[in-house]
């Protein structure tokens, strides 16, 4: 019997394994490097506002472009899905605020709340000589953006009740945290209120500009004495 038959099916056999014994990972992803890095550089600069960023979209469709049999494919999986998270709890924390604010705009007769009039805007005065108006003051001030409330300034800002603005309605207020640290480190902030509008803050105003009011049932308002002003 003549073993050729043999010889040549071994052969063949042979040939159809040798690409499944080749295939192997394609590397790494320049796609999935460039994202990764792109992330940490906004997550550095925003913390968790980062996911809220319209930035993200473009990551993720780098993240999306990485193949499946690249060393980084399960890297491109994992920050893929921490973007998704990350993006979904800041949303649901920013529809918390949205509804507390919105819930605060039904007021029943009879409930007092506080209230502010906007100040008069200053007149116009020559430039200072020694610097900027606030020139010395730390920590944020007209123009800073509310996310960097969210988690900047060494945390030492916290989310206030909101107030029913005159001409405007009700806006978000931010307060100094009720720690030594903070109020040592930014001292032109106590006793002061931040008020946001746009989703940035739109000035600093002492307590003692808040006054309460409360609703009567045609809808009319029956402002408090003035030594309740800011309780």
């Amino acid at each position: 019997m003549s073993l050729r038959p043999l010889v040549g099916i071994a052969s063949a056999v042979l040939l159809v394994l040798a690409p499944l014994a080749c295939k192997r990972d394609s590397g790494p992803s320049a796609d999935y490097e460039e994202a990764a890095r792109r992330f940490r550089t906004l997550y550095a600069q925003k913390l968790d506002a980062a996911y809220l960023d319209p930035q993200l979209g473009e990551i993720e469709a780098q993240l999306q472009r990485v193949p499946e049999d690249s060393l980084d494919a399960q890297g491109a999986r994992e920050l893929l899905q921490r973007i998704q998270d990350g993006r979904n709890r800041m949303q649901a924390e920013a529809n918390a605020t949205d509804k507390a604010i919105a819930t605060a705009r039904e007021v029943p007769a009879g409930t007092s709340m506080p209230t502010l009039t906007p100040p008069e805007p200053p007149a116009a005065a020559e430039p200072p000589d020694a610097g900027p108006p606030d020139a010395g003051l730390s920590g944020p001030q007209a123009g800073t953006p509310a996310s960097e409330l969210v988690s900047g300034f060494r945390g030492c800002f916290r989310r206030g009740t909101p107030l029913e603005v005159e001409g405007r309605g009700m806006r978000e207020t931010w307060e100094l945290a009720d720690r030594t640290s903070c109020r040592l480190e930014f001292p032109g902030h106590v006793d002061s209120l931040l008020l946001v509008e746009q989703g940035r803050v739109l000035t600093l105003l002492p307590r003692s500009a808040v006054r309460t009011v409360t609703v009567t049932a045609d809808g009319g308002t029956v402002p408090q004495p003035a030594a309740d002003a800011g309780r």
